[in-house]
């Protein structure tokens, strides 16, 4: 779904907007640091930076350009991501051994892109820029995504470095976390969904009723000072917390705390976009997979929200508008979740936006009456709907402008390199009886 409106010089202004950030995130890195590939989920830099650019150019260039001709017929192999519509593509493991062309070859293809795509706008007419302008703005949407994925990515490569280089943001003052409160829903019949004129990918469509037992939900995200007790109590060591593919990824790759965090005479420490510093109590713990998520809430006594649940409790609770809500995202710079605001009084939520994705208990799914585009733009989500779960709210690394009640983000139960965190529910339908207590 889109609104954009049909004006060259608005659609323009926001198409420059969203592609200097992109080159404003790669700035820091040098050619060496865009091209390095650290493990198979991860993508290079330059990578994130041409293949934006490739949707562009496949999407909207060749579609619309008079007398079309790629900038360069190989690059529509490199930079395919996953369109089998569109071609064969590059294999994503092996990207990093792509070393040509280099980053500054990809900025020259950039610029050649945006060029030739201002002119397109600049001659098109309104009907035709109307019809243009739910590709557009998905364009714009998809490069905020990779937005965040180049500094997801960027992070683990980095923490791969002995010499552990900072990339940006500055570093948390030390804090403690406040008391976890809850908030109580009543549920009932309610809708989720997107509606109204605003843009949503597909994935957020149709709107459409769910009953939801009443429940409750905590105000804030789980913090590093409670996960430290988990651990503390054997919780990477208890195999009754945890869902049996979890237990056998413990096993397998040796998790003993979150992603990024070593330990060093004693002190844990974290891996940061600004640096590697000893664990602050009071930030919420991040880096965490579906599967960790779920053994600290059987060990909680609790248990993850659905995807449902967590959406109406933040509608409810007025927080609908991301924008007006505020949170903790990419436009704060600090590229790292920060502590919870103090409780205001009442039952509110707290960390809605911003921070890290929670993960829910939702499995990825279509929503009842989803129908996936036609062409090859119906691969971009429908296609995922397999073996993933969903994850809402945003997190430090979220463009702002790219965060909304609806937005349904979502990894494989095994993911760690994504910037995630833990909301706790209770109560509800959604309760199951495996539970452990804490001790």
């Amino acid at each position: 779904m889109s609104n954009l409106d049909p004006d060259p010089a608005q659609i323009l202004e926001r198409y420059d907007r969203v592609r200097s950030y992109t080159e404003a995130l790669a700035a820091p890195l040098s050619p060496e640091d865009q091209t390095a590939q650290s493990m198979a989920d991860v993508s290079p830099t330059k990578w994130h930076r041409a293949h934006v650019t490739w949707f562009f150019e496949t999407f909207v260039l060749a579609d619309h350009e008079s007398g079309f001709a790629p900038f360069q017929d190989t690059y529509w192999f490199l930079f395919n991501s996953y369109y089998e519509s569109v071609g064969p593509r590059y294999a994503r493991p092996e990207r990093g051994v792509i070393t040509r062309p280099g980053a500054h070859d990809v900025g020259v293809y950039r610029r050649n892109v945006d060029e030739r795509l201002r002119d397109l706008v600049d001659g098109l007419d309104d009907g035709t820029l109307l019809k243009l302008g739910p590709t557009l703005e998905l364009g714009f949407h998809h490069e905020q995504q990779h937005q965040e994925l180049l500094l997801m990515d960027i992070k683990h490569v980095l923490s791969r470095n002995p010499l552990q280089p900072a990339y940006a943001g500055e570093r948390r003052a030390l804090c403690e976390p406040d008391e976890l409160g809850w908030v109580d829903v009543p549920g009932g019949l309610v809708e989720v969904g997107h509606e109204g004129d605003g843009f949503a990918f597909d994935n957020e469509l149709p709107r459409h009723r769910q009953w939801l037992e009443p429940y409750r939900i905590a105000d804030r995200l789980v913090t590093n000072a409670e996960w430290l007790e988990f651990m503390a109590d054997g919780g990477y060591h208890r195999h009754e917390l945890w869902l049996s593919d979890g237990w056998a990824r413990v096993r397998e790759e040796g998790w003993a705390a979150p992603m990024y965090w070593t330990q060093q005479d004693g002190t844990w420490f974290e891996h940061t976009l600004h640096g590697t510093w000893p664990v602050n109590p009071g930030l919420p713990v991040s880096h965490v997979s579906h599967y960790e998520a779920d053994a600290y809430a059987t060990w909680a006594g609790k248990r993850l929200p659905t995807e449902s649940e967590w959406e109406h409790a933040v509608v409810s609770d007025g927080q609908a508008d991301a924008a007006a809500s505020g949170g903790n995202l990419a436009d704060r710079s600090s590229f790292h979740p920060g502590p919870a605001a103090p409780a205001l009084g009442g039952s509110r939520l707290r960390q809605v936006y911003g921070d890290c994705w929670e993960w829910t208990s939702s499995a990825y799914l279509p929503y009842p009456g989803f129908h996936p585009a036609a062409g090859a733009i119906g691969e971009y989500n429908g296609k995922f709907m397999s073996d993933q779960m969903v994850l809402r709210g945003g997190c430090a690394l979220t463009p702002p402008g790219h965060a909304r009640a609806t937005y349904r983000n979502f990894f494989p139960h095994r993911a760690r390199w994504a910037l995630t965190g833990v909301r706790l529910a209770d109560g509800g339908a959604g309760d199951r009886a495996r539970t452990a207590v804490a001790g």
